[in-house]
């Protein structure tokens, strides 16, 4: 499989020949899998006072009063500690011994990161996935791409390559979130946009844009490439990303 290597204006420079891992097998059940597994790593375990809702002068009164033998407070009739009553214990809370993190065998792994690689070349699924662009994928830049310093030399180059539209989708789609995350420091919620993945150090000059990641080959992981467990993200490589990438299988 080839692919052309665009320049900064966005103007077609030579083409390359692709890594033999853009050819793997579509697997969206693995990338699922894996995606899942990557998230469960960053669940923090939780649970409640073990004698939560049982503190209590509370005891039964018996048989022979005609009412229910639930334990009642003492000095009075209100029933206490049991689940049904006001006040009582929780009947299955959550404890700290659960299991969270979900497990994924490392050839399954290897092979829904492969595939999630493949996706993003395949047009149809970068589109099914809802992003806006008017390039052929994949998108190839020159190494230059990765010198850029600031935000205002990147915008012209993405525009060039044609996928601003997508970072402007993104950037409409801020909206403030439904519910208590509001107050716990996830107020706003966002689609995701591009993916620019560069050879040797992050593109920080790209790091702010509405909805972008930036990351090297080495960073390189499943939710990244399709966050929400989605397959085929938008990518825009730099022509040594790729190179480097001709050694992962």
């Amino acid at each position: 499989m080839k692919a052309q290597v665009l320049s900064l204006d966005g103007s077609v420079l030579r083409e390359i020949e692709l890594p033999r891992v853009f050819e793997e097998e579509y697997r969206p059940d693995l990338i699922k899998k894996a995606v899942i597994a990557l998230q469960s790593t960053r669940r923090q375990p939780h649970g409640t006072y073990p004698y939560a809702g049982i503190l209590s002068s509370a005891h039964s009164w018996g048989s022979g009063r005609g009412v229910a033998q639930v334990p009642r407070i003492k000095g009075g009739s209100r029933a206490a500690k049991v689940p049904q009553a006001k006040g009582g214990r929780e009947a299955h809370p959550p404890v700290v011994e659960k299991v969270l993190v979900r497990r994924i065998n490392k050839k399954e792994k290897q092979k829904a990161f492969w595939s999630a690689l493949a996706a993003t070349v395949s047009e149809e699924i970068v589109r099914a996935r809802g992003h806006v662009f008017s390039a052929k994928v994949p998108i190839i830049l020159e190494d230059r791409f990765e010198d850029l310093k600031k935000t205002s030399e990147v915008i012209p180059v993405l525009a060039a390559a044609g996928v601003l539209g997508d970072i402007e989708k993104a950037k409409v789609s801020r909206k403030v979130r439904a519910g208590r995350g509001k107050m716990r420091g996830r107020r706003y919620k966002q689609k995701k946009s591009l993916l620019i993945v560069t050879g040797k150090k992050p593109l920080a000059a790209a790091g702010n844009l509405a909805g972008v990641d930036v990351a090297t080959v080495d960073q390189l992981n499943c939710e990244l490439l399709a966050p929400g467990t989605l397959p085929g993200r938008l990518t825009v490589w730099t022509e040594s990303a790729i190179a480097r990438l001709g050694g992962e299988q």
